[in-house]
């Protein structure tokens, strides 16, 4: 009944509405993009598109004038006619005359830097201003790409079938395109609550926007802005250690306000700055208008090209506020010779200030959609639609929503699975995967040759993976099922391994998941896996250096978890466990092959007769909660999607009982704690760390399987993005436990803070890391670690290198070394 009475509301209140529209255009007739335009001394407003088409949808026409505003462009008044409902209006805009004084331009005295200084000294006022409103919100986002080729170093290029027949046969067109109509309440600083009431996706009728006004927040008035790192505002506390300003000239808008138009001007160019103008206000020292750029390489997002940000303000003479009306934010990037390009307009009209807001006006859900919100029909959104669709954006949707019904049908999805399911005789080697979309499941065969298939260890010499799986979904109501099985075999130690796994995912609300999986498999002491397969065989083959250590494990394992509360989310384990010894079974090696190999005991490496432990059997339990304070999260019909709140601490408590065991001396219980927080320091950086303790209890006898295991490094390769849960020079297993413990882990990154300042090292674009690594454990000497290195290195757009010095120190031991980091090497394994 609440849906047919806000559609009762909205048709009363849409037919009471006169809509105005035209295009806006300068004086030799080229169309004007994105003009503001809007009802004057109202919060009613909207902005032409790119070929300058714009409607306004405005009660009792005649009786308020028509402002149209572009930067460059005198702002122009224009009173309507009242006797028709729908009203053409086409206007041409004259060029702007900027007035500047002839002055001479004084180091000390540049009259930019005097306007800079007041508006620096007045945006707490007039950020107050604004600080606390009700909105109507509308966005609209568009990705496109141009030259896609088909094969990018020899793999195809697999977009789905939807968005591959949208580009023409030289690989460009447009990828994706949405809107949203929302009602927005807003406090500052990160109060928010939307009710989406319109959702659309072109050639998906039953998707939902993930256009947000919570992606729309740019406030200037603030010292930094996120984008990925802290940009530096043109009007922070600290902007002048940053820019230098140029006074280009002044001109009066509709209102008889001066408005300053000022260059922005970065001090040094390889800081996070933005560059290009920014209009403010002569008398109040608000802004009037932005129109800056932000270079990739300043965000330490090499595959941006560029990114521009534009935003413009209207005056309403009753309250006297500057709010923002409008934000248009494009993008250009490439990476391949492919060129990608986005565009993101946001409007904003029917303001409302309130004094205050009612307690539970914000809670922990920031977006909620009403339900059929992807379902409105064109004659809805032809009406409040603010900004025309261009005519590339027309005929997507109309290419793409005619073609929805068809490409949904079960003839169609035979028809193109069909193609994509044949058979070929090379598949077996380099995996097979076989698709029903229609019925929305797939079979995929790993094949056996693939960069992660193959490996070495001096357990099993060469090996390899191979395996099965079946997947099925339903996106509508969050359900997933997979059943897999993954093979194994050890050439040189002549023996097949397989394990199976069954996974179902209930539902995307609480996300409950249970997985079910056992077979026999070779594992790691360290169950964390702190030496991946392929360094391992890299450091064996190449250098002899077999730092993975291996026991066979046959296993039974039941795990459930889902959220149970906002931000609380618990894993259960039960799990049965046979453990056996395993011992070297080959001396292979490329290079070296005189030397030997360490043993496979972690606690004897030249003892190649003693097992690290006798043959067992164990019950083991575990219970796991991770809390996240203040998650907000955004509901919409197909699921629930939670967002870190990163004012706070992710915190985890673990108990693990291990019981019933062939050996009573392996019974145990252990107790955890982890705290991982992230301190953002604005422009300066960011300050990670993660606190790790543990304690166990009747433990003194327990298998060396079970210690507590730190995540050492001996190869020198790093492969993580941070080093934050790692001893980057400690060997792996030479301060294990079966008694208490705690680490500290500190890095600190500066994101260019410091490295954009130093002559010479800013041209790598790089970032400075400084860390710090604590462990303590009972009847010891503490281990610790001191890093210093530089990341964020490579070459052209491919930053994926990292190297760190390193000192440590244990008692009297001492070491220094060089890290190498590969952060490709996350994706081998």
């Amino acid at each position: 009944m609440r849906n047919y009475t806000l559609l009762a509301f909205l048709f009363f209140s849409l037919s009471n509405f006169a809509q105005i529209k035209g295009t806006i255009t300068d004086e030799k007739g080229n169309p004007l993009p994105f003009v503001s335009v809007f009802e004057d001394n109202t919060y009613t407003g909207t902005t032409a598109n790119e070929q300058g088409q714009y409607q306004l949808n405005v009660k009792e026409p005649g009786k308020n004038k028509i402002t149209f505003q572009f930067l460059g462009f005198k702002t122009q008044k224009i009173t309507i006619s009242p006797d028709s409902k729908v009203i053409v209006l086409n206007v041409k805009m004259l060029e702007e005359s900027f007035a500047l004084n002839e002055v001479v331009i004084d180091p000390k005295n540049n009259p930019a830097n005097a306007i800079i200084r007041s508006a620096i000294a007045n945006k707490k006022e007039n950020s107050e201003k604004t600080s606390r409103f009700t909105a109507d919100f509308y966005s609209k986002g568009m990705f496109k790409v141009k030259d896609l080729p088909k094969k990018i170093l020899g793999q195809k290029v697999d977009l789905g079938e939807d968005m591959s027949s949208n580009l023409d046969s030289t690989g460009t067109g447009i990828l994706y395109l949405s809107e949203t109509i929302s009602k927005v309440s807003y406090e500052k600083p990160n109060n928010l609550k939307e009710k989406i009431i319109a959702s659309k996706i072109s050639g998906n009728n039953r998707g939902y926007s993930y256009n947000t006004a919570a992606l729309s927040t740019y406030d200037f008035y603030d010292n930094t802005l996120d984008f990925d790192i802290k940009l530096i505002s043109p009007i922070a506390d600290n902007a002048f250690s940053y820019y230098k300003y140029k006074l280009e000239g002044t001109f009066f808008d509709a209102n008889n306000h001066e408005i300053n138009k000022i260059k922005v001007i970065p001090k040094r160019d390889k800081e996070p700055v933005f560059e290009g103008y920014i209009y403010i206000v002569d008398d109040s020292f608000a802004i009037y208008a932005i129109e800056l750029d932000i270079k990739g390489y300043r965000m330490k997002n090499e595959l941006t090209e560029i990114m521009t940000l534009k935003q413009s303000f209207n005056y309403n003479t009753k309250n006297k506020i500057w709010s923002k009306n409008a934000q248009t934010l494009y993008f250009k990037a490439g990476v391949f010779g492919i060129k990608f390009s986005g565009q993101f307009n946001y409007v904003y009209s029917n303001y409302e200030f309130p004094a205050s807001f009612a307690k539970k006006t914000f809670g922990n859900e920031i977006v909620a959609f009403e339900a059929n919100s992807n379902k409105k029909d064109d004659a809805f959104w032809n009406q409040i639609r603010p900004i025309p669709l261009t005519i590339e954006e027309s005929s997507d949707y109309n290419k793409k929503d005619s073609l929805q019904t068809i490409r949904k049908s079960q003839k169609y999805t035979d028809s193109i699975d069909a193609k994509n399911n044949k058979f070929k005789v090379w598949d077996i080697l380099k995996g097979y995967e076989y698709k029903n979309t229609f019925r929305k499941y797939s079979f995929e065969y790993d094949g056996l040759l693939n960069i992660t298939s193959l490996s070495f260890n001096t357990v099993q010499g060469f090996n390899f993976n191979s395996g099965f799986s079946f997947k099925n979904w339903n996106e509508e109501k969050g359900k997933s099922t997979s059943l897999s099985t993954t093979f194994n075999y050890g050439f040189s130690e002549e023996r097949f391994r397989a394990i199976g796994e069954f996974t179902h995912r209930f539902n995307t609300i609480n996300y409950a998941t249970i997985a079910i999986s056992g077979g026999t498999k070779v594992a790691q002491f360290n169950s964390a896996e702190p030496i991946t397969k392929f360094v391992n065989s890299i450091s064996s083959l190449f250098f002899k250096d077999n730092y993975m250590k291996l026991y066979n494990l046959e296993f039974a394992q039941i795990n459930y978890n889902q959220y149970v509360a906002n931000g609380i989310n618990l894993t259960g384990k039960i799990a049965y466990k046979q453990r056996k010894p395993l011992f070297n079974t080959t001396d292979y090696s490329f290079f070296k092959r005189d030397d030997i190999y360490s043993s496979n005991n972690p606690l004897a490496p030249n003892d190649f007769e003693t097992p690290a432990f006798s043959q067992h059997h164990v019950f083991k339990a575990n219970i796991t909660a991770r809390i996240n304070f203040g998650n907000k999260y955004i509901s919409r019909p197909d699921g629930r999607y939670n967002i870190k709140n990163d004012k706070y601490p992710t915190l985890f408590f673990s108990y693990e009982k291990a019981f019933a065991a062939s050996t009573k001396n392996y019974e145990f219980e252990r107790i955890a704690a982890a705290v991982q927080y992230d301190l953002s320091l604005g422009s300066k950086g960011l300050l990670g760390t993660n606190f790790r303790a543990g304690k166990f209890f009747n433990a003194e006898n327990i298998s060396f399987i079970d210690y507590k295991h730190f995540n050492g490094n001996q190869t020198h390769i790093g492969t993580s993005d941070r080093y934050l849960n790692v001893f980057n020079l400690m060997p792996y297993y030479a301060n294990s436990t079966n008694d208490s413990y705690l680490e500290a882990h500190f890095e600190y990154n500066d994101t260019g803070f410091l490295m954009n300042k130093i002559p010479l090292l800013n041209l790598l674009k790089s970032t400075l890391n400084v860390g710090f690594h604590s462990l303590a454990i009972p009847d010891r000497k503490p281990y610790s670690e001191f890093t210093v290195g530089l990341d964020n290195l490579g070459f052209g757009k491919f930053k994926l290198f990292r190297v760190d010095y390193v000192h440590s120190n244990q008692g009297s031991i001492q070491q220094n070394g060089v890290v190498f980091g590969l952060k490709i090497l996350n994706v081998l394994d």
